[in-house]
């Protein structure tokens, strides 16, 4: 092991040396190096292995938060929008509002008097 912290691959020269000091063959050293390597490079794949499925568990999360956002989007796009009679008895739309949603709690968010955000929960 400690040899495997030093240099995980040994020359010729290395091999033989250790094989002596262990009193066994070069070739059950070299093995045993391969198979130390492997294991290395397995561990290796497996915690890259979790940090990515981790990853993708957050975009997922992330794109399904986008797309409900998206919906509700094109939900107020599409809604009639309302009037009110002005002067003249003419029909004025009122003006757009901005939406935010919080993305912890799922809030749909409307800014009033340009002070201030109020919260509503979403469908």
């Amino acid at each position: 092991e400690e040899s495997f912290r030093e240099h995980s691959t040994l020359n010729p020269k290395q091999k033989n040396a250790l094989a002596k000091q262990l009193n066994l063959r070069p070739r059950q050293v070299e093995v045993w190096f391969q198979n130390r390597r492997a294991r290395t490079k397995l561990k290796q794949t497996e915690v890259d292995c979790e940090v990515l499925k981790r990853c993708c568990e957050n975009l997922t999360e992330e794109n399904r938060r986008l797309q409900k956002e998206l919906q509700e989007l094109r939900a107020l796009k599409a809604a009639p929008q309302p009037c009110v009679i002005g002067q003249d008895n003419y029909y004025m739309p009122l003006p757009a509002t901005t939406l935010t949603m919080c993305p912890s709690c799922e809030r749909v968010a409307t800014m009033e008097n340009s002070r201030s955000l109020q919260f509503s929960k979403s469908q």
